[in-house]
């Protein structure tokens, strides 16, 4: 037991609602004897009291060899707060689609409370189990402790970040590529790119199975791969009757009429889909999805761009490539990040995301550097701008 916990009132209040509390959490921690668990009550009942936070950037901190995977923390209180002078975070990169063991999740519980201080987040925005709070001496300490048992840390600063995915055909009946092996794939080919911090900002993968996209990779990724098919949808005609049938249920009010590119037609007893024209939504699979599934000739769209408001404002992820098989051409993926790698390392401002450099370059002269060759795909809304320039070819003609 820690011999007294602080006083927080001002905390306190945070526990009188009906939501779960992180305050509450942190106060577990400290009464089973977390001396920095206790202390972070009091930095941060400090920081309520005197409106100020008491955290500094102390420069950059990690493991021997690697320069991401811990993010830096450190307290401007040390001799009032001694237990968090340093509060060093530690991400570590998590199993494809957040599979554990119960077995895996203890050992890394008892790692963690015996080297830090015992409080977790499950998961980080990025994907990482992140591990809140160590002195600078703990770090080679849980770092080998976690390797003994085949964890390694995640990314951090100007790197490739720990790439995720949903957990694709492990269980979900929709996903059109394996997103956990692709995943496991990649993060294994970049292991440089993500330990060894070398870009002028942070990259991110994200890997979705279908085009619902779970994991938010379109607003949350620079590069988005998304699961997709290229021919038509498949249809179940049986079971299209059983959902005309069905009471409080309307084919033409709740699937057809909420066709984004009203691409479908429902005359009462058949269903007739323009495949030419969808734009593949889901809505129409997931509403009915014993009747509708995806096409057979899966693949996956690769998008770019995606972030959100911290230097510029947000961005969406625009199509790049419209479609390629990954399960059998992954390597044409690595060297796509490579072209674009080095295009933006060599180009790029410090801390400008790849869609921000997009935007400053031009989609243009972006994919005239990369060797890759425009598509209609790739057209994210109608010009507005009247004057058109053509470059002439050597023999004289328009390109």
């Amino acid at each position: 037991m820690t011999e007294k916990l602080r006083e927080t009132p001002l905390l306190d209040e945070l526990t009188s609602g009906p939501w779960p509390s992180f305050v509450k959490e942190i106060k577990l921690s400290a009464e089973k004897g977390s001396a920095s668990a206790n202390d972070l009550l009091g930095v941060l009942e400090r920081s309520y009291t005197e409106k100020i936070g008491h955290w500094k950037h102390g420069g950059i901190v990690g493991v021997m060899g690697y320069g991401g995977g811990v993010i830096g923390r450190y307290n401007d209180l040390p001799e009032e707060f001694p237990e968090v002078a340093h509060f060093h975070t530690v991400r570590v990169n998590q199993p494809s689609g957040w599979f554990y063991t119960s077995e895996v999740l203890r050992k890394v519980c008892d790692i963690w409370e015996e080297h830090g201080s015992g409080i977790t987040n499950f998961h980080g925005s990025t994907g990482d189990m992140v591990l809140l709070g160590c002195k600078t001496d703990a770090l080679e300490p849980i770092f080998a402790k976690l390797t003994d048992i085949g964890f390694d840390l995640g990314g951090s600063g100007s790197d490739v970040r720990t790439p995720s995915c949903c957990n694709g055909k492990a269980r979900c009946e929709w996903a059109c590529y394996d997103t956990m092996k692709v995943c496991y794939d990649v993060t294994q080919n970049f292991q440089d790119e993500l330990h060894r911090p070398a870009f002028p900002y942070k990259w991110k993968f994200k890997f979705a199975g279908c085009p619902n996209d779970c994991v938010a990779s379109i607003a949350r990724s620079d590069l988005a791969i998304i699961g997709t098919w290229k021919d038509d949808i498949q249809m179940d005609k049986a079971a299209l009757a059983a959902y005309a049938e069905k009471d409080n249920f309307c084919i033409q009010d709740d699937v057809v009429s909420r066709c984004p590119s009203k691409c479908m037609s429902w005359d009462g007893t058949n269903l007739e889909i323009d495949n030419a024209n969808c734009v593949k939504c889901m809505h129409c699979i997931n509403v009915m999805p014993k009747a509708l599934s995806p096409g057979k000739e899966q693949g996956a769209t690769i998008l770019i761009g995606g972030k959100a408001p911290i230097i510029g404002g947000a961005l969406l992820s625009a199509v790049l490539v419209p479609f390629f098989d990954i399960d059998e051409d992954i390597e044409d993926l690595y060297e796509l990040c490579e072209e674009i790698w080095d295009l933006w390392g060599e180009h790029g401002k410090n801390r400008e995301r790849i869609g921000e450099f997009i935007q400053r370059l031009g989609l243009g002269n972006f994919l005239e550097q990369i060797g890759l060759d425009p598509a209609p795909e790739m057209v994210i809304h109608p010009r507005t701008n009247p004057y058109i320039f053509f470059e002439l070819g050597e023999d004289g003609d328009d390109e």
